[in-house]
């Protein structure tokens, strides 16, 4: 059974709790409650197994804070001998707009801590990642209120249906592989 390591990037706490910079998180929980899983606390991250079309999904929400991510991320890969090319990051990005979704296989980290770690850790920025638009509707040096805050009431009107899309994103990406992901993706 080819085994896929899909990890969400968010900050652990109540007060990070379903901010944008926490979707990855909230995409993660997502998928977990659709497939009636619950995450268990191990080694540097939240866990849980997803079983999907004959593949097996470890889905980790790290719990070393958004800036030692890829501590978290390269302990995962060893440990369940996950292969790079297996593995998907879910980050929030802000130069794309409130619930744009893109794949890739590689990039730069833009700034992201979360993927500036990641890419110190596994020295290589080619890494499959989904980014989840939280545009940057946000005032000159009010970046990080803004990334740390929560959804505005008109956001949250479509956010459920933007998240099971990245959800459905990460299945396909196991299942049909990264390319025809980003083909049937990346669009919607």
């Amino acid at each position: 059974m080819s085994k896929f390591l899909i990890v969400g990037l968010g900050n652990i706490g109540d007060e990070y709790a379903h901010t944008r910079h926490n979707i990855g998180f909230d995409v993660l929980d997502y998928l977990a409650k659709e497939h009636d899983l619950k995450f268990k606390s191990d080694r540097l991250a939240d866990v849980a197994e997803l079983k999907y079309k004959g593949k097996q999904l470890i889905l980790i929400k790290p719990t070393t804070y958004m800036n030692l991510s890829g501590k978290a991320l390269n302990y995962w890969l060893q440990s369940e001998k996950i292969t790079l090319e297996n593995c998907l990051v879910i980050v929030d990005e802000l130069a794309l707009p409130f619930g744009k979704i893109r794949l890739g296989p590689k990039g730069s980290d833009g700034g992201h801590n979360g993927l500036k770690n990641i890419q110190e850790t596994l020295n290589t920025t080619n890494y499959a990642r989904l980014r989840f638009g939280i545009s940057s509707e946000f005032n000159k040096g009010s970046q990080v209120n803004y990334v740390l805050g929560k959804w505005t009431d008109e956001e949250k009107k479509t956010l459920n249906d933007r998240i099971k899309i990245a959800a459905d994103a990460v299945k396909a990406f196991s299942f049909i592989g990264l390319a025809r992901c980003m083909n049937e993706f990346n669009t919607k």
